[in-house]
């Protein structure tokens, strides 16, 4: 039987992760498909999964009472989407919907809290990980809104 751990060992969030961490991260991991239009998540839900993106577009929305929907990041093939599984209270703070076909890998935050709190070497590895999405995704959001109030002046 074929698994995902030849992927998730190739994807560069995963990249040269201790092979023992690889296959406890397996038994957490699904592929998953999304049609253009589907949403991968949504505000204020339960966040219980995070997707490492294999092939598409989706984009991560805010929805503001005077313009509706605002895309305020789009990720594509080889980014993550998805820390709030980390963080309590595991609500999402955003809408994730496809732009096109997407195909991913769901890892089961659950599943994956579990096996960190019994091995935090495990949990660390991860966590050094994501805070290196967090800081790009913030620095990414600082240079729209520089480019967004910055044409104002």
């Amino acid at each position: 039987m074929e698994t995902l751990e030849p992927i998730l060992g190739e994807h560069p969030f995963l990249q040269g992760l201790d092979k023992r961490y690889l296959e406890l991260i397996v038994g957490c991991a699904s592929n998953v498909r999304f049609e253009p239009g589907q949403f991968l998540c949504r505000e204020d839900q339960e966040a219980n999964q995070f997707f490492i993106i294999r092939r598409g577009k989706v984009a991560v929305e805010i929805f503001g009472a005077q313009k509706g929907p605002i895309t305020i990041q789009t990720i594509g093939e080889g980014e993550v989407l998805g820390w709030s599984w980390l963080i309590p209270p595991y609500q999402w703070h955003f809408d994730a919907r496809a732009v096109e076909m997407t195909r991913a890998i769901a890892l089961d935050g659950k599943c994956l809290r579990t096996k960190c709190e019994n091995d935090h070497d495990l949990g660390y590895e991860l966590l050094k990980r994501f805070t290196n999405i967090m800081e790009q995704r913030l620095e990414a959001t600082r240079l729209q809104l520089l480019d967004v109030y910055g044409n104002n002046t």
